[in-house]
């Protein structure tokens, strides 16, 4: 008897968050996390927790923009080293976006492995911005090269780390932002003292922070001060800016 065929996994796009508006004129995919190196399927649930807040704030946020927000599914859950399969999965669902919904802005937001899919893949042509949220970066190694930073001229791009993190090193995303501006000047990373990795103590400043970039990058908004002082400052000031503790409260909208 003939043995059959392993069905080859494929990435995909959930359902957009919300009703879909009739006409599309930006589009964030969320990256959730993942392990440094696993081939096993991703748990549908497990997957989308991470970035499920996230995801509804910005679809309450948008919608009447004409945004849509989709969650994207991985093959494996794993990195899993050169391979860099979460990275090639928002690739394909940035490719994804465009054979649905045209020549529309794209914004990469991802959390924990899922950040460093979104800094990675943010060379995409579709791409104009990209939001990391405690991203995972790998330690440095001189016998390795360091993780790119080039993909990312043009872009604008935010990332938010808490700095009692204990799973992703803040230090190491610190480290990645300098030397992604001497690339591109449109880069800044905000520090939310004394929060962990999930980022729950400041939910509200952090979710306010990513709602004012995406507004923002996607469809021409002014950011707020404090956004707009840590895209013009420069290093290290632009990349250490601290999330003030209310920080959404008052913003304009």
């Amino acid at each position: 008897m003939a043995q059959q065929a392993t069905p080859v996994r494929r990435a995909r796009l959930g359902r957009a968050l919300g009703p879909e508006p009739s006409a599309v004129s930006g589009v964030v995919l969320l990256l959730p996390g993942g392990e440094e190196t696993s081939s096993r399927r991703p748990s549908p649930m497990m997957a989308t927790a991470s970035v499920r807040a996230l995801g509804r704030r910005l679809t309450r946020a948008g919608s009447g923009e004409g945004l849509v927000v989709h969650v994207v599914h991985y093959r494996v859950r794993g990195w899993n080293g050169s391979e860099a399969r979460l990275a090639a999965d928002a690739a394909w669902a940035a490719d994804e976006i465009v054979r649905r919904y045209g020549d529309v802005p794209v914004c990469l937001a991802g959390v924990d492995m899922g950040g460093r899919a979104a800094l990675r893949a943010g060379g995409h042509t579709a791409v104009n911005s990209v939001l990391a949220l405690a991203p995972w970066l790998p330690e440095e190694d001189v016998a390795a090269p360091p993780e790119p930073v080039k993909q990312l001229a043009g872009r604008r791009v935010l990332i938010v780390h808490g700095t009692n993190d204990q799973r992703t090193d803040p230090e190491l995303s610190f480290r990645f932002a300098a030397r992604a501006k001497k690339a591109n000047r449109g880069i800044c990373r905000f520090e939310v003292h004394s929060d962990g990795h999930a980022l729950h103590q400041h939910r509200h400043e952090v979710l306010s922070l990513a709602q004012d970039f995406v507004l923002g990058t996607l469809f021409g908004h002014a950011f707020s001060r404090p956004l707009e002082d840590a895209f013009a400052a420069p290093p290290p000031l632009g990349l250490r800016m601290p999330l003030a503790a209310g920080f959404g409260q008052s913003l304009r909208r």
